[in-house]
């Protein structure tokens, strides 16, 4: 595939600034037009939806999903078990303070706050820099009510701002309209906090059907309190994503696993349109993508110049109830 080459962005806490041409190599499929039309705000203070802590325990992020991969390179070859969608993954840092390395990341692409997890280096994050990490807490439905005491833990004692859930991921898998999800749902109104749901066709090789974005219309409908953020592309099946958000007042897309020249075209129509309030900056770091990919690519996503504000901080502080 042809490389497209674009101004460089390099960003520190007072914004981006113009420095060099580089060459990105795009991963699969057509990209979205890199093209650069619309500076990012500088000074903005983006709000990051997922991020994680790399503390050189990469592996074990991942041991869930083992008994679900069949395939030989998923169990015995790649590091982690989307590896195959994924060109240059960042390494861990060599430091004994990832997460003060992180916090120096952030700085230098002007992150102000992170959605992250809440275990190993994460929960020392989350103790030490409350002001620039927002818990965000895992959740089974296949372990029924203790599921739901230990949201409600994690919110109530240890301030954690949002749930999240990989259908796929569970073991066994459990659609994202399936009645064991419900008391999960259920907490999150009561709470009131939104649930962060990967959606669509899943990364690792697995089943995909309990992910299918159809599924989410029955969940709207059930609980239209329910603040619901699809993660991680709800592919092939965005232009329905976009119908359901039009038609649910508390459904929203997240851009989480995908660089910015992969945004779904139907997500950026819509949140240039009648989407912009919908539509909330996720990256992938360090799971998958690095921030200078995902920051450099970012000034070619073609939105309009009132959208940025909102996908970049005000969306997310908004359905995390974050004070401005």
């Amino acid at each position: 595939m042809q490389a497209v080459s674009h101004p460089q962005q390099v960003c520190g806490r007072g914004g981006f600034q113009k420095t060099r041409t580089c060459s990105i190599v795009g991963l699969m499929g057509d990209p979205t037009d890199l093209t650069p039309t619309n500076p990012i705000p500088a000074d903005l203070g983006i709000v990051d939806t997922m991020l994680g802590i790399p503390d050189g325990n990469r592996e074990e992020w991942y041991q869930f999903l083992k008994p679900q991969l069949r395939d030989k390179e998923s169990q015995d070859e790649f590091e982690f078990p989307a590896q195959y969608m994924f060109k240059e993954v960042p390494e861990d840092p060599d430091t004994d303070d990832p997460v003060a390395w992180v916090l120096e990341q952030m700085d230098r692409w002007g992150i102000a706050q992170a959605l992250i997890g809440t275990s190993g280096a994460h929960s020392r994050a989350l103790a030490d820099h409350a002001d620039r990490f927002i818990g965000c807490a895992a959740v089974d439905p296949n372990r029924g009510m203790d599921a739901v005491r230990d949201l409600k833990t994690a919110v109530l004692e240890h301030g954690c701002k949002a749930a999240q859930w990989f259908p796929a991921g569970s073991n066994p898998q459990v659609p994202i309209n399936d009645k064991k999800a419900y008391p999960i749902y259920a907490a999150c109104v009561e709470l009131d906090i939104p649930i962060f749901v990967c959606a669509g066709v899943p990364g690792p090789r697995v089943p995909m059907a309990c992910q299918h974005v159809e599924l989410i219309d029955e969940v709207c409908w059930f609980f239209p309190e329910l603040k619901f953020v699809m993660r991680h592309g709800a592919e092939p099946w965005t232009d329905l994503a976009v119908k359901l958000m039009i038609k649910w007042p508390n459904l929203y897309y997240s851009t989480s696993a995908f660089a910015p020249r992969y945004y779904p075209k139907a997500i950026v129509d819509y949140a240039n349109t009648r989407g912009a309030d919908k539509v909330i900056y996720a990256g992938y770091f360090p799971m998958g993508l690095s921030l200078d990919r995902i920051m450099t690519e970012l000034p070619g996503v073609g939105f309009k110049d009132d959208v940025w504000p909102k996908f970049l901080r005000h969306n997310a502080r908004k359905v995390l109830k974050l004070d401005d």
